[in-house]
């Protein structure tokens, strides 16, 4: 391995102008909340200890070049964000990871630059990264191989927040319980009968009616915020007396489907549980260990579920049938696409195939349309950005995930003049979404026209636009108008 002299790592912070991404999917993902202490280990210059004391959390950091006196701080989240990927020695990446989790208390955020980040990037090939013209170095990571590069060290086995992004737990509970959060949660519309107690209440009952729809069962004492208790108490004297009035005004046909919901939300769940060591009922937390005897009566019993449909996942033929058999979507010979907010209504083998690809990579941010392949094991991430606003929007960017290699590539259409589009946005969505009837009224308008006849034609812009030129029509909002015509 080729010897490298001192690099210049302080030119590698960053003047950050809002919140570092790592910081910003730990905030989303409810990792860092209001009473969370932060440590920003190799903070630069700051940036993310600013944005966070200015959202009122307490945050503090440390930094060799930047901030070489602060004290090291024991936190509940500390963050490590790429900062091993500039250092040049293995060993003293080690050292500062064990470092950083040494003061971690609850969670630690650890960031890494990946290969295809690389594909830009001027300098010479040195150890086991690239020295950059401005004499820093560069270490860009495999997704799979910073995840078991973090295991190796810490012995702890990493959660993908998103890629390039892992948290590692201390606790095993907030593992858990941050995983089952984790799967795609569908809440059946529901009708509520007028009511004149209930509709004089209803803003301090509304965290009772969240736990509700969440777990399908009351909550037991404590497992409301001490706030909301306080509100469903002052707006019915007893949780009980809240609860009844809640299932007074809305129908028992509506909390069957609720509770059939949260089964298989629980079965998802325990299927993804598998790909670490399996936790011990005593381990999980204690909302969802009464959610786990309540819908299932016992621990076995999920977790053989849970493997028996962990299995049907790598039945190829299961998964074919199941995807063929699915109300939702658009069915292509050799795909399911689906738009990232009906992930919760797909069937849970579905949902499982889906959530094996996150396993690995995290959630895909900005990426709002997933392609379940049919032919190969593997899940791709799509990101159309104009999807609510343009009729027929454009790729933007993808993430490929194999599931039989692990790996994980991204491709890159920006500045491609002819990107693929998309057509029958319906298709796409959940059965209750509001736009289903504007989308599906553009596309029979389109059908009959005639603009569909030859489906190979129309897959990017520029087939797209030569097709709408041939009928002499355009598209507008989402409605079909001929070229001459204008809008009422």
């Amino acid at each position: 391995m080729t010897t490298i002299g001192p690099t210049a790592r302080h030119k590698t912070a960053m003047v950050r102008s809002s919140l570092s991404r790592p910081m910003g999917l730990a905030l989303a993902d409810g990792i860092i909340e209001r009473e969370t202490t932060v440590f920003d280990y190799g903070c630069g210059r700051g940036g993310d200890i600013r944005h966070l004391q200015g959202l009122g959390f307490s945050a503090s950091g440390w930094d060799p070049a930047h901030r070489p006196n602060a004290e090291m701080i024991s936190s509940n989240v500390v963050n490590l964000g790429y900062v091993v990927n500039v250092i040049e020695d293995p060993i003293e990446r080690a050292q500062v990871l064990k470092s950083a989790w040494s003061l971690t208390r609850n969670v630690l955020v650890v960031s890494a630059r990946l290969i295809w980040e690389a594909r830009e990037l001027a300098g010479r090939r040195v150890g086991d990264g690239i020295l950059t013209r401005m004499g820093t170095f560069q270490k860009f990571y495999d997704q799979s191989e910073l995840a078991a590069w973090i295991e190796s060290v810490l012995e702890v086995k990493p959660l993908a927040a998103a890629p390039g992004v892992f948290y590692v737990f201390r606790d095993e509970a907030d593992q858990q319980d941050f995983l089952a959060n984790r799967v795609y949660q569908y809440r059946p519309r529901i009708i509520i009968d007028p009511h004149e107690e209930y509709e004089r209440n209803r803003e301090n009952l509304a965290p009772l009616f969240d736990f509700l729809t969440a777990h399908a069962r009351p909550p037991k004492r404590g497992e409301l915020t001490v706030e909301a208790e306080a509100c469903v108490l002052d707006a019915s004297g007893t949780l009980g007396r809240a609860v009844n009035l809640i299932y007074q005004v809305t129908d028992d046909s509506h909390w069957e489907r609720v509770r059939i919901q949260r089964r298989s939300e629980l079965l998802v769940y325990a299927a993804m549980s598998r790909f670490g060591r399996k936790p011990r009922f005593s381990q999980l937390g204690p909302t969802l260990r009464r959610d786990i005897k309540l819908h299932f009566g016992t621990y076995r019993d999920l977790t053989n579920q849970g493997d028996r449909l962990l299995a049907a996942v790598g039945n190829r033929m299961m998964v074919l049938m199941s995807a063929r058999s699915s109300e939702l979507g658009k069915q292509t010979p050799s795909a399911l696409y689906i738009h990232r907010s009906a992930l919760g209504e797909l069937s849970p083998i579905l949902q499982v195939y889906e959530g094996c690809a996150r396993v690995l990579v995290g959630v895909v941010e900005h990426a709002n349309m997933v392609k379940l392949s049919l032919t190969e094991p593997q899940v791709s991430y799509l990101s159309y950005p104009t999807f609510d606003t343009e009729a027929h929007p454009t790729l933007e960017s993808g993430v490929v995930v194999n599931l039989q290699n692990l790996s994980a590539s991204y491709r890159d259409y920006r500045q491609s003049s002819n990107p693929p589009i998309l057509h029958r946005k319906e298709e796409f969505l959940g059965s209750e979404s509001p736009n289903r009837i504007k989308y599906g009224r553009l596309t029979r308008s389109e059908i009959l026209e005639g603009l569909y006849k030859d489906p190979s034609a129309i897959g990017t812009r520029q087939g797209w636009q030569r097709v709408l030129q041939q009928h002499q029509v355009e598209v507008r909002g989402h409605r079909l108008y001929r070229r001459s015509s204008r809008p009422d």
